[in-house]
């Protein structure tokens, strides 16, 4: 079952699905229960026919109710629709002034970043944006193909915020790289990213190729050049890398692999929770003078009727008060019957860090968040959601690297 980040306000619950709603049901509930390939084929082309028109009308209200009627009702078709909208939000075909057909993706380049200092996003220099261009085009994706990268480094927050609005960025990069032309994309004013010391950074790329060829390199196994997954990776850190320095300056970072959008959404995501957890760690134990084995660290679950995520406060020696907090969220399948399980995954973490007391709730509990400032409540030794704040003799060196 995959995730989706549409936004909780699209997600309340409704007693009566709209006659849209209710057909979008069905075919999800068609296609996870089909039994061959022309059956899950024609249940393919009944959602894409349906959600393209949702999402090119701006009207995908009744989307997240199906979703949210399939998600308490039927994990396997919740799977298949998230699966079929996020195939519709980042993959069309369009048609060149020839009347040639082009298949069309958007692409993510995640990268994973820690620091002590606040890490940079925003507008990437005209320099540094056409080698990383250049460096894509030699090393990751197959011969032939079109591509136009913004020059931008996004933060979660900075990303489009629902499938219709991803949708309509994608056809306007994909007019673009058909055309050999250079797209007009507002990116001045997009959202103020939160401050954290271990977080993702993306860059995004729209490619183009004649409708049926290979996108990627790995795609090219008759070439002579043809590279594995692996091999384009380790290519892409070797020239990205010194390129991206730069812009991340006083972090440590990971590259990931170029690829779909909402597949690297979800891999950015996995490989930056025991990031986020070992920079808050080392951030502690500089601001408070303290060694990691003299912190504690309090662990819960949250969510509404089964585990959405775990919150981690960090504290130093007071039951009550939580100087750090940390979100552990549970990715597509994740369950506590997973071998190891999230939690055993949290304690190896903590461990690995340095954090040998860990206290762990054992009940589920509702999602709390500040009311004047919107962040979680995270648990703390004596069973409390508190909100995460330093000790008021400590002033917190999140400034950015010079």
């Amino acid at each position: 079952m995959k995730d989706t980040r549409h936004p909780r306000a699209l997600r309340d619950r409704k007693a009566h699905l709209s006659p849209d709603a209710e057909r979008l049901v069905g075919a999800a509930l068609g296609l996870s229960n089909s039994g061959s390939r022309i059956e899950d084929r024609f249940w393919e082309r009944v959602l894409a026919q349906r959600l393209e028109k949702m999402l090119d009308s701006n009207h995908p209200q009744a989307l997240y109710d199906a979703l949210d009627r399939l998600q308490q009702a039927d994990a396997e078709a919740y799977g298949a629709l998230i699966e079929a909208v996020e195939d519709c939000a980042e993959m069309l075909q369009v048609e060149d002034e020839q009347g040639n057909k082009w298949d069309c993706l958007l692409l993510s380049a995640p990268l994973v970043v820690w620091t002590r200092f606040r890490i940079p996003s925003g507008p990437i220099p005209a320099e540094a944006a056409s080698a990383l261009a250049t460096q894509w085009q030699a090393h990751v994706l197959a011969q032939g193909a079109r591509h136009v990268m913004l020059p931008y480094l996004y933060s979660v927050d900075q990303l489009p915020r629902d499938f219709s609005e991803l949708r309509r960025l994608l056809r306007r990069l994909a007019t673009a790289a058909v055309g050999g032309a250079t797209p007009k994309i507002d990116l001045k004013s997009l959202p103020e990213t939160a401050e954290m010391f271990a977080d993702s950074r993306f860059l995004l790329s729209v490619i183009a190729v004649p409708a049926g060829q290979p996108m990627f390199r790995w795609q090219e196994i008759d070439a002579k050049d043809h590279a594995s997954r692996v091999t384009c990776l380790e290519q892409w850190v070797a020239q990205g890398r010194p390129t991206l320095e730069p812009l991340l300056a006083g972090c440590g970072f990971e590259c990931l692999l170029p690829d779909a959008y909402h597949l690297n959404l979800r891999e950015a995501d996995r490989r930056t929770r025991p990031y986020a957890v070992q920079a808050a760690v080392h951030f502690l134990t500089h601001a408070l003078k303290l060694e990691a084995s003299e912190l504690e660290a309090s662990v819960a679950p949250f969510g509404t009727e089964r585990i959405d995520e775990y919150r981690i406060g960090l504290s130093a020696g007071d039951p009550e008060a939580v100087a750090q907090g940390i979100v552990w969220p549970l990715l597509g399948s994740e369950t506590e019957a997973d071998e190891p399980t999230p939690l055993d995954r949290i304690r190896e973490v903590l461990r690995e860090a340095g954090v040998n007391e860990i206290h762990v709730w054992a009940e589920l509990n509702e999602p709390e968040f500040c009311e004047d400032c919107g962040t979680p409540l995270f648990p703390n030794a004596r069973g409390d959601t508190v909100h995460a704040e330093m000790p008021e003799d400590i002033e917190p060196d999140i400034t950015h690297f010079h």
